[in-house]
């Protein structure tokens, strides 16, 4: 079984290299070949899954070794994949949910011309994220993180004729290639620390390490993660993302890329527990996050711009329970798997909201579209119950448990970080509700197009659409019940990630009616502010919080004066200095050679009688120093 792991990236891997390279011929069924090159990988990923849970829980990790990649004197570099508890989770995950975008793709994108390449660069995407989450070692890893970066770019931007989306995809690459540099000096540092940067390696001589040197490696790795994970400070280039198709924004901003920081600061679990400084930053950069991009999340009238806040928001709870250590790990996947199903729900349901008006993304523009799109109402609608951490469904079980853990973290910092995490809940039930009742109920506000004159008609997707959405509605719904009974989840991944019983300073029943309690303050606000009355389509001037957040909270702002301007002027001067100091000196310096080589070469004048006159001169310059000597 251990040789189908390799499969897992090369089936996709392959359907890019076909998709990408095959040509016009493939431009008919090329669709069907990328939908069928995930489903093979997620059926190798189940048929690997069933046959893990039929070996003891000890025997469960296996290492695949392909070939040594850089095979030198101390420094040996190894193709060779891990799938213990952890990756396999990643792998059901990304192929499942990657499986059905690319079903949900091929009508979403039935009538683009480059439909093929669109596919073409699905798949590469998921070969680069299986990649990330089955290397055995850092530098590896490294290879499928810089794939998932130039995946993104090629996606974010596939609609390259608009200059928002080109702009957003360089924007995306950009703040990411920050967050890269992280990750690669992390793995230099590891290197001269440990003589490896092979998982297993570094993580056994990892208690031998001072605490100063893995509290570098530490951050550096939460630099890396922050810009894939779209976290504080490297958060800007979530919302601008949201050019790209809505299939992209369900697969890498809702369901998989942003969680490769996750999955990051778990896997190096062994590191983070040996660096409390640094878990502290984690959790602190998590609880800012959470906040930020709930509130964002409640100013936006872009349907997706919305989803993306809220996806920032909850990745920030994610990052919140890992940096709690041992006590959140395990929540922070779970959490990560259950938000997979809703918020890749949510993302799909927006874009049939927009199939249906005529790509229309202004909310102010929706109304009363739950009867003329019943099944996406109802996918929505479940998505929305299951993110707000509403009783029984999937988000209420995963959110409800990061709340517990953020209160046992005991003292001044747990009281700071579970407030911070059930104000996030009250504020994410309100922004989603928001979303609900503007695109949903309410009277229609659509009008006719300014320049051709048509009125938007809206109407269901067709079911190559909703059956994904149905089925991650599902998921939405049960996942949650699922992982908790007899604590299967738990249970799954100890092994891998370590657990320790968390102890919050009030009983976890008052920490769940607390939940609810804020869940629905959130609900009973949004609702008195837009269920009772009319949305104007105009939006209203607002306070100056609501007028920051619908600027991200002047992140860009922020960005362009501590960043944009002192790099310019930074670049300017050292422009200025090498222009006129720098190649001042050398051209001054060979300008001064050639005016003095100038002046001797008229002494060359080519003339027999100058060169004898001048011997006759030197001879007697020699005589007369010689007789002048003798005479001294």
């Amino acid at each position: 079984m251990n040789s189908l792991i390799p499969l897992l990236v090369a089936v996709p891997l392959a359907g890019a290299a076909l998709l990408l390279l095959g040509g016009r011929a493939l431009d008919r069924f090329g669709h069907w070949l990328g939908t069928l090159a995930a489903a093979a990988s997620f059926v190798i990923g189940l048929v690997l899954f069933a046959e893990m849970l039929g070996r003891p829980t000890d025997q469960r990790p296996v290492r695949e070794f392909l070939y040594s990649w850089i095979p030198v004197n101390g420094f040996q570099a190894d193709v060779a994949f891990q799938l213990d508890q952890l990756s396999m989770t990643f792998v059901l995950l990304i192929t499942g949910v990657g499986t059905l975008i690319h079903v949900y793709s091929t009508g979403y994108m039935a009538h683009d011309e480059r439909r093929r390449r669109f596919f073409g660069y699905l798949n590469l995407f998921l070969a680069a994220m299986l990649l990330l989450v089955l290397a055995d070692n850092y530098l590896l890893l490294y290879v499928g993180w810089e794939g998932v970066g130039l995946a993104s770019y090629l996606l974010i931007g596939f609609w390259q004729h608009k200059p928002s989306a080109a702009t957003a995809a360089k924007k995306a690459f950009i703040v990411n290639r920050v967050g890269d540099m992280g990750l690669s000096i992390a793995i230099m540092l590891m290197f001269v620390e440990f003589g490896s940067f092979a998982f297993g390696p570094v993580f056994g001589a990892a208690d031998g390490a001072s605490e100063g040197k893995l509290t570098a490696i530490a951050l550096m790795l939460l630099l890396a993660a922050c810009g894939k994970s779209a976290q504080v400070p490297l958060q800007s280039w979530l919302g601008d993302a949201m050019e790209g198709p809505t299939p992209v924004s369900a697969l890498i901003h809702a369901a998989t890329m942003v969680t490769a920081g996750v999955y990051l600061i778990v896997r190096s679990a062994d590191i983070f527990n040996l660096a409390p400084d640094a878990q502290l930053v984690v959790t602190v950069v998590g609880a800012v996050t959470l906040l930020f991009g709930a509130i964002v999340g409640c100013a936006k009238d872009d349907i997706k711009k919305a989803l993306a806040g809220s996806t920032m928001s909850q990745i920030g709870y994610m990052v919140l329970a890992a940096g709690l250590g041992p006590i959140g790990y395990v929540f922070a996947i779970m959490h990560l798997v259950t938000h997979g199903f809703f918020k890749a729900g949510l993302f799909l349901g927006a874009g049939s909201v927009m199939h249906g008006m005529n790509d229309e993304v202004n909310m102010r523009h929706y109304g009363g579209l739950r009867k003329y799109m019943p099944i996406t109402f109802a996918t929505f609608g479940l998505g929305y119950l299951a993110i707000i951490g509403f009783p029984g469904l999937s988000g209420f079980f995963s959110k409800d448990k990061i709340i517990e853990a953020a209160f046992s973290k005991g003292g001044t910092e747990g009281w700071i970080l579970g407030l911070c995490a059930l104000v996030g809940a009250a504020v994410t039930a309100f922004y989603m509700t928001r979303v609900m009742m503007m695109t949903f109920f309410g009277e229609k506000r659509w009008q006719a197009d300014p320049e051709t004159g048509e009125e938007p008609h809206p109407h269901e997707s067709p079911k190559v659409m909703t059956l994904p959405m149905v089925v991650l509605a599902v998921g939405s719904v049960f996942a949650g019940a699922l992982f908790t009974y007899g604590d299967a989840f738990l249970k799954w991944l100890e092994p891998v990630t370590g657990f320790e019983e968390g102890h919050p300073p009030i009983p976890a029943a008052a920490v769940t009616a607390l939940t609810t309690v804020c869940m629905l303050a959130g609900v009973g606000l949004a609702y008195a502010m837009y269920g009772r009355s009319r949305i104007p389509v105009t939006p209203p001037v607002g306070s100056a919080l609501t007028r920051a957040a619908r600027r991200d909270l002047l992140q860009d702002d922020f960005n362009h004066a501590v960043l944009v301007r002192p790099g310019s002027a930074l670049a300017a001067t050292l422009v200025w200095f090498d222009s006129r100091g720098l190649d001042g000196f050398v051209n001054g310096l060979a300008a001064a050679i050639g005016g003095v080589s100038s002046r001797l070469r008229r002494v060359q004048t080519g003339y027999v009688r100058t060169y004898a006159l001048s011997m006759f001169g030197g001879t007697l310059v020699l005589v007369a120093t010689t007789l002048l000597m003798r005479s001294v």
